[in-house]
């Protein structure tokens, strides 16, 4: 009998049992349903989680202080700190350095207040963050040289003092921490959910230092709270940060890195990591719900057990009629590859519905079914089909003719 042929029969014995087999591949259904649905789903979180880190920059360093290992003293970062990453320049792949001084302030306009994070910035931490004024200007030098009182709102800072995001503020005075300062901007709206920028106040750097802050260091300048160091390239982030390192350890004396007081981290390093997390945590919740692929395997190949015992005497009439064993191994091998690619076909269409109502409540997401999982479901789809029918196959195969025909 050749393939053609056996594939027929096969198709004829399924076609006559139509709701045993489709009961048949339920667990296969659920099984390939769930494995892709997830990979999917995470494949999705992983791309939005890239796009929000590339929202904050991946070719930032942020320096920041930290309490050293079995010590209560910290070196702050300072102006001086800035201003020699600023001559490493070129050199060390540094594209620009700008630097922030953070206090906690209270705006005030007329009868509203917000309380929010007054950030003392560098002209140049716009440009560096990708972050553009909606209206008005960014800081200047001249206002840095000035420690001018002068303050850029972000956009929820706006919605808070004048109850209307979109409202102009420019050329208003407003207090913050009771002192009067100018309103000569305000910020875009940053879509990131990994931050809350649009709650802030942006001022001089100098001006946070030293009119709502005193914080004078002697030899050094000002303390700062935080410097970013943009690279020229994002693949040279890890050489960088070696060099800023280096930098650090030689200003602050320190020999071992174990025992530093500071930090640099970029969001390269965080999105390896979180990325890890999102990849094991599929796999895992993958490998539960391949859980069920197993059971599906099961259930058909107790269904083609049950075959081959209530089609008993068919296989040992087609015997008799000169049916070679391979012939009886192949026609139900084939049913039970076909009960599998059904149950498999069944399960990426299920899936893709899935991801269809998913994205309607997670509109962030971009799901889709990719080319890779449909092929990998369907060689699952192929290799329980095979492992689940070899058996109550083979079992047919070798039966004898004789025996087969006197079955009641």
């Amino acid at each position: 009998m050749n393939l053609i042929e056996t594939l027929r029969v096969a198709l004829t014995a399924l076609s006559t049992n139509r709701l045993r087999a489709l009961l048949t591949t339920l667990g296969i259904v659920i099984g390939i349903a769930s494995v892709v649905s997830l990979t999917s789903l995470g494949g999705g979180v992983q791309n939005y989680v890239l796009s929000q880190f590339e929202s904050l920059g991946l070719d930032i360093l942020t320096v920041s202080s930290t309490r050293a290992r079995g010590s209560s003293a910290i070196q702050p970062l300072n102006t001086a700190d800035v201003e020699a990453l600023t001559a490493l320049g070129e050199a060390a792949n540094i594209k620009a350095v700008a630097a922030v001084y953070s206090v906690q302030g209270t705006g005030v306009m007329g009868d509203s207040s917000v309380s929010v994070s007054v950030q003392g910035v560098t002209p140049n931490y716009g440009t560096v963050n990708d972050w553009k004024p909606l209206t008005g200007s960014f800081i200047t030098q001249a206002q840095v040289n000035e420690s001018a009182r002068v303050a850029i709102l972000g956009s929820t800072t706006v919605e808070d003092l004048f109850g209307d995001a979109s409202y102009n503020p420019v050329g208003e005075t407003m207090l913050i921490n009771g002192q009067v300062f100018t309103i000569v901007g305000t910020m875009e709206e940053r879509t990131s959910t990994l931050g809350t920028t649009n709650e802030t106040i942006l001022v001089p750097i100098s001006t946070a230092q030293t009119r709502l802050d005193n914080v004078h260091i002697a030899g050094k300048g000002y303390r700062v709270s935080q410097i970013l160091v943009q690279v020229n390239d994002a693949d040279t982030v890890d050489a960088v940060t070696d060099q800023v390192e280096g930098y650090f350890l030689r200003a602050h004396g320190i020999a071992n890195i174990n025992n530093a007081d500071f930090s640099v981290t970029s969001a390269t390093t965080a999105l390896e990591a979180l990325e890890q997390v999102i990849g094991v945590l599929t796999i895992f919740l993958s490998g539960i719900a391949a859980i069920s692929l197993i059971v599906g395997g099961v259930g058909v190949m107790n269904i083609m057990l049950v075959s081959v015992s209530e089609r008993t005497r068919e296989i040992g009439l087609r015997k008799a009629l000169g049916a070679q064993g391979s012939d009886i191994l192949g026609q139900f091998l084939i049913e039970s590859i076909l009960l599998s690619l059904l149950g498999g076909f069944i399960g990426i269409v299920l899936s893709w519905l899935i991801l269809q109502i998913a994205g309607q409540f997670l509109e962030d997401l971009v799901l889709s079914i990719t080319a890779s999982s449909a092929l990998i479901a369907t060689a699952v789809s192929s290799v329980i089909g095979i492992l689940s029918g070899l058996y109550p196959a083979s079992r047919a195969a070798r039966m004898n003719p004789i025996q087969a025909l006197r079955f009641e």
